[in-house]
């Protein structure tokens, strides 16, 4: 493995955390301004119904999978910039 993708890890990890809480936010502000007063529904929330159950679930992947995808493009962006090498 080279130097530069182990050096990378450790801030590949610290991005993935922060991409993880901005993914959160983003969506319990998405979820909030389609009008639900309540935070999204569990899977196993007997008094939910399916449609909710699901779209919540695949809204919430399609944020967490778009800001991870945006952070950590924007860290091996600026890791080539500050270093002159593609980490991955």
């Amino acid at each position: 493995m080279k130097a530069s993708k182990v050096a990378y890890k450790p801030v590949g990890l610290a991005m993935g955390a922060l991409s993880g809480v901005l993914a959160g936010g983003l969506f319990k502000q998405i979820w909030k301004q389609l009008g639900h007063d309540e935070d999204a529904p569990d899977a196993t929330d007997e008094h939910r119904t399916w449609r909710e159950v699901v779209s919540a679930a695949v809204l919430q992947g399609a944020i967490f999978a778009g800001v991870k995808a945006a952070v950590d493009r924007g860290g091996a962006t600026a890791t080539r910039r500050l270093t002159g090498t593609w980490p991955g």
